[in-house]
Formats: C-alpha cells, sequence, structure tokens
C-alpha cells in the first residue's frame, strides 16, 4: 500500500461511516419507502403535466398549463440542455433521498473544515454537528429539498474560497468553481444570495487581516481567481440562471405596475416584496435561546405531550374521550413565539453552543472574527420586524433583499458558523499555544456563562415569561380560560425539562474539557465522548419531529393524489378547458387540480405577478367574467358532502371575436375595467401596449365568423379562424412575451397583452391558421453558454489536476 493511499483511508472511512449514518436515521429507505414532504406533494401537483409530456414525447416542455392559468416551468424542476454540471449533482446524490441530502451536509462541512487544516477526527465531528442540527433536518421533514440541497454545498463553496486565499490558487479555483455550480443547480437563489453575505463578511475579514500583515497584493490576486471561478460557475448554469432572471421580473418578485389595493387603497410601491411579507416569519429576541434549549418557546405549533399532560386532561374536563384527549394532546399548541407556524425549534445543540462559546476564548484572529460576525450578523437579520431598523436598512438598500421572504432563515449562516467555531475549541484544546492554566480560567467563564444561564431561567422562568402563545385569545373563547391555563402550565413543564437537559449536556462537556486538562482523558477518548454527547443530543431531538413515522410507501409518495368523482367526471372532457377546484380538499391541496387539470390554482412562491393580481382583484371575489375569460369550463364544489363538477356554460371558450377594444391608461384603469367588462364582447388594452397592428377600436362581428382550437399541447396551439371581416381576437391564454412567439399561416406577428392577464391578435379577413409556440431564447442561448464553459471547465480541470500532480512530485 503506497504512502497516498496510507493517507487517504482515513478519509475513505469517515466517507463510509457518512453513508452509513445517513441511511440509518432514514432507515426506511433502505425498505423502499419515501419520505412524505408536504411541499413536494404539491410540487408533485405542479409538474405533473410537464413529466407527462416529456414521458409521452421525449422532449421538454418550458411552459404548463396546469397551475395558475400558465406559467414557465423554469422554477418546477425544467431540465435544460448541456447541463453537465447537474449531472455531476445527481451523482454526488447517489443515496436515495433524503438520505443524499444528510449525506451531501456531513461532506461538504467535512472538506470545509479540512481546508481549515482541521485533522479528519476533528472534522468528521465538526460534520456530524451541522448535519444533525435540527433545523437542517426539518427542512428535510416538510419537504424544503432546493433549501435543503443548496445549504449542503454551502461549505464545499467557502472550502474552496478559504484554500484560494491560504494561495492554493489551483485547487482553490478548481473546487471554488465546480463547488459553487453546484450550489447554483440547487437552484434556491435565497440560501445562495445568504451565502454571499458570509462570503463578504469573510472577504472583509481577510482584508483587514492582509492589510495587517501587509499581503494586499495576494488578496487581490485572491479575489481575482475567484472573480473568474464565478463566472465559469454561473455560465455552468447560464439556462437556468437566465431563465430566473427574465422570470423574476414577471413573477411576484418584480416590480408591479399597479398603485392600489383590491379594496381601492393606495398600495405600498416596491420593486420586490412587501415589507409585511417578507417579515413575516421573523424570528422573537427571546427565540433566540431556542437554539440553545430545544423547547424554550415550546417547541413546535403541534407537540406529542402524552396522557400525563395538563392539556390532556383539559381536553378531557371538556367532554372528550380518553381516546380523543390522547389524540389532541398528540397534536398541541405548544409555541409560544412570535412566528405565525413553526414545525421545530431551530435547534443548534447545547454541546456546540457550549464549545461555541469556549471558542470564544480559545480562539485568536481573523477566524474567530468571521465567524462571530457572520453568526451575529445573521441572528440581527433573523429578528425581521423584531428588528425594524436594521431589516428596513437592508430592505432598502441593499440589493435583492426584498426580492426574499422568511427573514428567519438567514439563519442559516449561523447554523454554518457555530459548529466551525465548536470545532475549533476542541483544535485549541488540544494543542500547546496557550496554558492549562489560562484554559481552567476559559473553561470557568464558559461555564459560568453557559451553565449559570440555565440556572437564571429555571429560577426566575415565572417573572422573566408568561408563556402565552399568539392563538391563546381564540383558544381562551373556544375553550375557556381552564384551557389556556392548562397550556401554559405544560409549556412551563417543556421549557423546565429541556432546560435542565441543555444544563445536564453543559455539565457533562465541561467535565470532559476538565478532565482532559487534568490529564485524566486522552484526546482521542475526549473526541469519543464528544461525538457520543453531539449525537445523543441532537439526534434525541431530531427524532421527535422527523422519524420513520414520515415515511410511506413510494406508491403513495410517488401518485400522492386520487381523483374523486368530479375529477374522474372532468377528465371525460378531452377539449382544453380550466378547472377551479373550490372544494375543501382543493383548497387544502392546492397541488391537486393541477395534478389532474388546467386549473386557476396551485402552489408556487413565486407566481406570475400579473396573474398572482388578477386573483387578488377578481378570482377570489368571483367575478364570473374574468372566470369565463379564462376559460373555466369547471368549477369543482362542495355540497352536504359531495364533492361535484359545476358546468360553467357561460365561458368565452378558447378564443373569441370582439367588438371593441377599449383603451386605456394606466393598469390600474385595466385591472379597475374588468369590474364589469363584457369579456365576450370587450377587451382592454392599456396605450402604450398599442401597436401598428391594431388597425381600429371597433370590429362589425360576421354572423359565421369562427375561431376554433384545432391542436393544443402545453407549448404549442393551433387555431384555425374564418371570418369575412378583419377582427380582433381574444385568446385564453396567459400572456407571457418572453418566449410566446405567434404566428399567422406561418408567418411571425405580433400579439399583444389584453384583458391584463391574456392575449390579443388582429386577424385579417379570411381563412388563417393562428399559431402559438413556446421557443424561449434564453433556452438557447443559457444552453450555448453552459456548454462552452463545461469544456472550458473541463480543460482547466484537467491542467490544474496535472499541475498538481506535478507540483506534489516536486515537493517529494
Amino acid at each position: 500500500m503506497s504512502f497516498s493511499l496510507k493517507k487517504f483511508l482515513p478519509h475513505l472511512f469517515v466517507l463510509l461511516g457518512f453513508v452509513i449514518l445517513s441511511l440509518a436515521y432514514f432507515s426506511p429507505v433502505l425498505e423502499g419507502k419515501k419520505i412524505f414532504q408536504s411541499d413536494i406533494m404539491h410540487y408533485i401537483g405542479m409538474a405533473q403535466q410537464q413529466k407527462e409530456f416529456a414521458k409521452s414525447t421525449g422532449e421538454e416542455t418550458y411552459w404548463t398549463n396546469s397551475a395558475f392559468g400558465g406559467m414557465p416551468t423554469y422554477q418546477l424542476g425544467a431540465k435544460y440542455p448541456h447541463n453537465y454540471i447537474k449531472k455531476l449533482d445527481l451523482t454526488l446524490r447517489f443515496l436515495p433521498r433524503p438520505a443524499d441530502y444528510l449525506f451531501l451536509y456531513f461532506i461538504g462541512f467535512y472538506i470545509l473544515l479540512l481546508s481549515l487544516k482541521v485533522e479528519f477526527k476533528l472534522a468528521a465531528f465538526g460534520a456530524l454537528a451541522f448535519g444533525f442540527s435540527t433545523y437542517l433536518i426539518i427542512i428535510l421533514g416538510v419537504g424544503h429539498n432546493s433549501k435543503a440541497h443548496a445549504i449542503a454545498y454551502m461549505p464545499m463553496v467557502l472550502a474552496g474560497i478559504i484554500l484560494t486565499f491560504r494561495k492554493r490558487y489551483v485547487l482553490g479555483f478548481l473546487l471554488t468553481t465546480i463547488a459553487l455550480g453546484l450550489e447554483i443547480v440547487a437552484n434556491h437563489f435565497q440560501m445562495t444570495y445568504y451565502l454571499l453575505l458570509l462570503v463578504l463578511v469573510l472577504g472583509i475579514t481577510y482584508l483587514i487581516d492582509a492589510y495587517r500583515k501587509k499581503l494586499v497584493p495576494h488578496f487581490f490576486k485572491s479575489v481575482g481567481i475567484l472573480i473568474v471561478a464565478t463566472i465559469i460557475a454561473v455560465g455552468l448554469n447560464a439556462t437556468n440562471f437566465l431563465a430566473t432572471q427574465e422570470y423574476v421580473k414577471e413573477s411576484t418578485r418584480g416590480k408591479s405596475e399597479l398603485t392600489i389595493n383590491p379594496d381601492g387603497s393606495p398600495k405600498e410601491v416596491s420593486t420586490g416584496l412587501s415589507n409585511e411579507y417578507i417579515t413575516e416569519y421573523s424570528y422573537g429576541i427571546w427565540e433566540t435561546f431556542n437554539l440553545y434549549i430545544p423547547k424554550f418557546m415550546g417547541g413546535g405549533n403541534s407537540e406529542d405531550i402524552g396522557k400525563e399532560s395538563a392539556t390532556y386532561k383539559a381536553y378531557v374536563n371538556l367532554g372528550a374521550s380518553p381516546i380523543e384527549a390522547l389524540e389532541a394532546s398528540r397534536e398541541a399548541p405548544m409555541y409560544w413565539g412570535d412566528q405565525p407556524i413553526v414545525e421545530a425549534p431551530a435547534y443548534v445543540g447545547a454541546v456546540i453552543i457550549f464549545l461555541f462559546v469556549l471558542g470564544l476564548f480559545l480562539v485568536k484572529g481573523r477566524l474567530k472574527w468571521w465567524l462571530v460576525g457572520g453568526t451575529i450578523f445573521s441572528l440581527l437579520l433573523s429578528y425581521g420586524k423584531n428588528l425594524d431598523f436594521l431589516t428596513n436598512l437592508f430592505i432598502e438598500y441593499v440589493p435583492l433583499y426584498n426580492k426574499f421572504r422568511a427573514v428567519s432563515s438567514v439563519q442559516v449562516i449561523l447554523e454554518l458558523c457555530v459548529p466551525i467555531l465548536g470545532v475549533f475549541a476542541l483544535v485549541r484544546l488540544f494543542n500547546d499555544f496557550q496554558k492549562n492554566e489560562d484554559k481552567l480560567r476559559y473553561l470557568k467563564y464558559t461555564v459560568i456563562i453557559t451553565a449559570g444561564l440555565c440556572v437564571v431561567f429555571l429560577l426566575f422562568k415565572s417573572s422573566l415569561f408568561d408563556f402565552e402563545g399568539l392563538r391563546d385569545d381564540r383558544y381562551a373563547q373556544a375553550y375557556g380560560q381552564h384551557f389556556v391555563d392548562a397550556l401554559i402550565e405544560d409549556r412551563k413543564a417543556l421549557f423546565t425539562t429541556d432546560t435542565l437537559r441543555t444544563l445536564i449536556l453543559v455539565l457533562l462537556s465541561a467535565g470532559t474539557v476538565f478532565l482532559f486538562l487534568k490529564e485524566k482523558l486522552s484526546e482521542k477518548k475526549v473526541v469519543i465522548v464528544f461525538v457520543i454527547l453531539v449525537l445523543f443530543d441532537l439526534v434525541s431531538v431530531d427524532r421527535e419531529y422527523v422519524n420513520s413515522s414520515n415515511f410511506k410507501s413510494a406508491r403513495i409518495v410517488d401518485m400522492p393524489y386520487q381523483a374523486n368523482t368530479a375529477d374522474k367526471d372532468i377528465l371525460r372532457d378531452k377539449s382544453h378547458f380550466r378547472v377551479l377546484d373550490m372544494s375543501s380538499q382543493g383548497q387544502s391541496q392546492p397541488g391537486k387540480a393541477a395534478y389532474f387539470h388546467n386549473s386557476l390554482f396551485g402552489y408556487h412562491a413565486a407566481k406570475l405577478g400579473r396573474y398572482n393580481e388578477l386573483l387578488d382583484f377578481h378570482v377570489y371575489r368571483n367575478n364570473m367574467n374574468v372566470l369565463n375569460m379564462l376559460n373555466t369550463k369547471y368549477i369543482i364544489i362542495e355540497e352536504q358532502g359531495q364533492v361535484l363538477p359545476y358546468t360553467n356554460k357561460e365561458t368565452n371558450g378558447n378564443a373569441w371575436f370582439i367588438r371593441e377594444l377599449e383603451i386605456v391608461e394606466t393598469a390600474n384603469e385595466e385591472i379597475k375595467a374588468l369590474d364589469s367588462l363584457d369579456t365576450k364582447l370587450k377587451a382592454v388594452i392599456q396605450k402604450s401596449l398599442l401597436s401598428s397592428n391594431i388597425l381600429k377600436e371597433s370590429y362589425s362581428l360576421d354572423s359565421i365568423a369562427s375561431i376554433e382550437l384545432i391542436e393544443f399541447k402545453p407549448n404549442y396551439l393551433k387555431y384555425e379562424t374564418n371570418n369575412s371581416n378583419s377582427a380582433f381576437a381574444v385568446f385564453s391564454e396567459i400572456y407571457y412575451q418572453p418566449g410566446w412567439i405567434s404566428l399567422i399561416d406561418g408567418q411571425e406577428v405580433p400579439h399583444q397583452r389584453v384583458n391584463y392577464v391574456l392575449r390579443g391578435m388582429s386577424i385579417p379577413k379570411g381563412t388563417h391558421i393562428i399559431e402559438f409556440k413556446f421557443e424561449p431564447q434564453v433556452v438557447k442561448i443559457g444552453s450555448k453558454i453552459a456548454l462552452a464553459s463545461s469544456v472550458v471547465l473541463g480543460i482547466l480541470l484537467f491542467l490544474g489536476l496535472f499541475f498538481e500532480f506535478k507540483r506534489k512530485k516536486i515537493d517529494t
């Protein structure tokens, strides 16, 4: 066995250990089961049409009609030509989902710590602390796969950047390029944006350090290399990047032309999301201690507190049977923090936070200030509306910050920084840079802070907190104050139990460090003890929220929707139309209608902005003229427990000729005109959209004129028209200018946006064939850039590996 193989063998064993742990935690995957994720269930509904199209034709459609009247599939798992970085990503995710994401957590963080010169045992320990962090497990439970995907590649990107700053230019460049390419392919730009914020903190730290050490030229050389790496990484993902950039302008993340709300009141003008929407999920100031004590604020909105709880007894006293009371107490509303919904606490771990605090004393230099800066920065931003001045500053002045919601998720930066400093606390503990007397003194300070905090909470909990939740007033009205008192009693019990739990883990951690400093435990045994403590600490909390009960048979997960009687009746109609599902199931499962039909609704974080405004102004208010123009042929309703399909016989159809084109000046006037507009006879258009092919404002309707849809696919529509006069037709299809082209008898002609969201076109007299094709240029251009970038990376990778091999050969 060669020396190099011996050197690599420990890493091989670590990787094998990561595989085993990932499969062990999600062991039902070994039985062929799959995790049931609510968000993925919605996604399956949304993506069903494009998957069926690809299956039947072997081609990819970049437009779907199945949700929100029609939208691009760019954010619905679209597959692009020459996306080779995606193939690499799929290769790395060889384990069954979600074990693949847990494995990526481990391996990414392990590589990061190795880049920081941490020896493999401590790097493996740090990887476990990061990967099992409760927030990272919870997002897998609810189906935030793209978020988990992006978070998993963050450490690897940082590793490449750090190697570059450490003058490992070739290796750093290659790792940064590939890792950043993988990060972007995860397609969660909010997480990538947060990574950029952490990189800026890292860059500032390195710049200050370079200035002090007179290494500024090296700093800017490294920055230049990293810029090239970023350009190539973006190039590898050019299609997705360009498509997203194009789409975001048209989505709810883009700028709206409206200056009024549906009720007529003035609307806050913004180039992004509203402040209220951005800060809806803001972390509470006191909620900070959830990071340290798991159920400091009760845990999640739905906690299993069992038969011995005060809440169980309260349910029994209200007349519930023992079985009903037990079922209710398994979903008790224990969370009493500031956020509307919390699945579980964002618990980082008592053990790792103990080490983090110890690291504040033991670790010196730029590394500590980067990690502490990132942690504080992340925490402050996560407070959102609870720290208004900072949040508003970022929303107003920091580019792109107002494009993302749920500010509490910025804590992914903290989730990453805390374990790194915790690991380096052990690195410094084991080396001889400081005297044992100093280390003992730092240990004492750490215990005073961490254990002392627990003692204060235990002694003064009733004085500090009222344990009242946001919805307690509703519970009091529904069940009486005695029920709320029972909830508060159980919240206090959880608080006390978990604070004691944290205190014990802190004392065990402190005792381990103390015994090492007194030379009673070896370094190896200390690492083993901390691995055991961290696994017990985090996994025991994780398993409360994500466990075997989350898994179901593969058939149920892959086909989560079953057609009811209404769906079956509608599916017999093979024409082209839309469906509005107003049943309770349709409302609770917004992806269901999209799974079977062309739906007016759906489930997506970034709908087309104009269509979303149409929903708010008209669809949600049951404006039948608008429902008719959207070709809503069926409305699924619920009567006396039965789900029925109501046939709307007044629908306008797929396309129709109008008598009059009403011209308005503004978007406000256009959307308000739809309040009473007879959409069968009239259409409304903004003056700025008038083009030379619109010859007049009024038209004579020929009694025998016809326009008929004769062929339809998600990305292609074909009509036959016959009219003795020139006319203007409205098409019940969503207008999306970047990609849709229109043709008359094979010749490309323009079409306009009318009725706020639909397509309209002037059609000359006679018999004609009208076609609409979705041929997005961003896909064609992006694919060429991706191919060129892949070729460049391939050449650089070959040269880089050759250079590294040659360098090592010279060194030996």
